[in-house]
């Protein structure tokens, strides 16, 4: 496929999710975080796994539109799911159970993909459309069973007692204040919800960036595609491990917009360390691995914070806000770093631009933490 009809439908891609981010969000907090994920993730399968069937740029954009539309609002959705079960001194340990899937999903996927694409003239199927099939199957059934094992909130679960819905109820009640954001338009229009944004915005565009360019990178020192997604699921490996460990210690010192600041500023140091030393490939692994722990552990410490001020449809339409305004990061990311690796032949450039974003998240993190302190 053509570069550009790549980048292309990247970009169609982001478009249609951010477009749809907060409608998708809205609509699971009228019917139902069950029913609502439940379509979230069998539609994302199908239309995952029919990209497989793309023919021409046409049928690609149009598949890339309806897979970013399927996808919005899966995660802010779950993020707000998740305030309604868990009491705010759980919260970071929760999410980053959840998220620990992001860099679960590579250590698994980066192999299997690997594997996928050699199945290539298996039953007359490209190796590549194998990938989309095989790896878009999970999702549906993993949607079906949503549909039948979650509960939309304490109330409604079979598996509680009477005594522990009760006092799941009382515990969320009594984290309640007044001073927060309950209404669509009170949350979306909160100077703290937009910094926020941006602070998503500019850690999402380090993530992404390296994310995808991780395997390429490797795939520079003349690995073979199975041994590159066996080298590229190492820092993912770790930042499973770091993701819980840290997460705890947040929940016990309660320092979640310190922590947040950390996470982002050890990431702006990986990326340095990287390009710094990219002559010695381990040395240059050990900083990339140190930017995937560090982007990987602050989306479990980030959405933490909403919480605290944003409740009911003011948290289901901030949380939506913030992830449509960061998502747009992950198209800048590796859109930038295709652009100067071009430019430059070495993705070294791309590195530092990249770097530069996380120090900007660092500062905006540490601006909202006096933001905060000060109301």
């Amino acid at each position: 496929m053509k570069r550009d009809v790549a980048a292309l439908g990247a970009g169609i891609l982001f478009a249609s999710y951010s477009t749809f981010e907060v409608p998708s969000n809205l609509a699971l907090y009228y019917f139902g975080a069950r029913r609502w994920i439940a379509r979230i993730m069998v539609t994302w399968g199908i239309i995952s796994a029919a990209n497989a069937f793309a023919e021409g740029p046409y049928s690609f954009y149009a598949l890339r539109f309806a897979l970013g539309a399927a996808e919005a609002g899966f995660f802010p959705g779950v993020a707000f799911f998740l305030t309604l079960w868990f009491p705010a001194a759980y919260r970071a340990r929760i999410y980053a159970w959840f998220l620990i899937g992001v860099p679960a999903s590579s250590m698994i996927g980066s192999p299997l993909s690997g594997m996928l694409l050699g199945l290539d003239g298996w039953m007359g199927v490209a190796g590549w459309k194998w990938l989309f099939i095989i790896e878009g199957i999970p999702a549906v059934i993993v949607g079906l069973i949503v549909l039948f094992v979650l509960a939309d909130k304490p109330e409604t679960a079979k598996w509680l007692s009477a005594e522990e819905k009760a006092l799941v109820t009382r515990r969320l009640a009594s984290e309640v204040r007044e001073k927060e954001k309950r209404h669509f338009w009170a949350s979306v229009a909160d100077k703290r919800v937009l910094l926020l944004a941006a602070i998503q915005l500019t850690f999402i565009v380090g993530s992404y960036g390296v994310g995808i360019f991780l395997p390429q990178i490797i795939k520079a020192q003349h690995f073979s595609n199975t041994q590159v997604g066996f080298i590229a699921a190492i820092p993912s490996l770790i930042a499973c491990v770091a993701m819980i460990l840290w997460a705890r210690a947040v929940d016990r010192s309660g320092k979640k917009i310190v922590n947040l600041a950390l996470t982002n500023f050890l990431s702006f140091g990986g990326f340095v360390l990287a390009v710094w030393m990219s002559d010695n490939f381990l040395i240059a692994m050990v900083g990339l691995t140190a930017v995937v722990v560090g982007t990987s552990t602050a989306r479990g410490i980030f959405w933490t914070i909403p919480p605290r001020f944003l409740s009911g449809v003011g948290a289901a339409g901030g949380l939506a806000l913030i992830n449509s305004v960061g998502t747009v990061g992950g198209f800048i990311g590796p859109t930038m770093m295709g652009y100067a690796r071009d430019l430059t032949g070495s993705p070294n450039a791309g590195l530092l631009a990249l770097s530069g974003f996380l120090a900007v998240s660092t500062v905006l993190t540490l601006c909202l933490k006096l933001m905060i302190k000060a109301e």
